[in-house]
């Protein structure tokens, strides 16, 4: 067994495999993010039903926060501040489906996996395929 396991699995975390999956996290999620956040920024006030008793504002925040983070993941510029809107705009979506009683699937389920990947792109950064990463590199020299 350990013989399978140390010859035919590179379970090493090299910066480009890292890297690679960063990226690949980012631009699915990313995508994800605009698609969800367009319809929303076409009326960004009163996307959501009047009962659920959410400021305008806020949801113009969230709407933003999807979609504008949704672009910069997808870039890789500004993931940290990105990912620190998307956690905060998830966190609240996760609350309030849970509030109202909406089950794990086809409830809070997709929003609770997106706050988790936010999460990590937070913690993890956006890897070196990034602009965010580009512009580290300029501002060494």
């Amino acid at each position: 067994m350990k013989a399978l396991f140390c010859s035919k699995f590179d379970l090493s975390t090299s910066s480009s495999r890292v890297s690679t999956g960063l990226f690949l996290l980012r631009l699915v999620t990313g995508i994800a993010f605009i698609l969800h956040g367009a319809p929303k920024i076409a009326s960004p006030f009163a996307w959501m039903p009047a009962e659920a008793g959410i400021p305008g504002f806020l949801q113009a925040l969230a709407a933003l926060a999807e979609f504008g983070g949704g672009i910069a993941l997808v870039i890789g510029l500004l993931v940290p501040l990105a990912s620190i809107g998307l956690i905060l705009t998830m966190a609240v979506a996760v609350f309030f489906h849970a509030a109202k009683g909406d089950g794990f699937v086809q409830g809070y389920e997709l929003a609770l996996v997106y706050l988790v990947i936010s999460l990590l792109l937070f913690l993890a950064g956006p890897g070196k395929f990034s602009l965010d990463h580009v512009i580290k590199k300029r501002c060494k020299k």
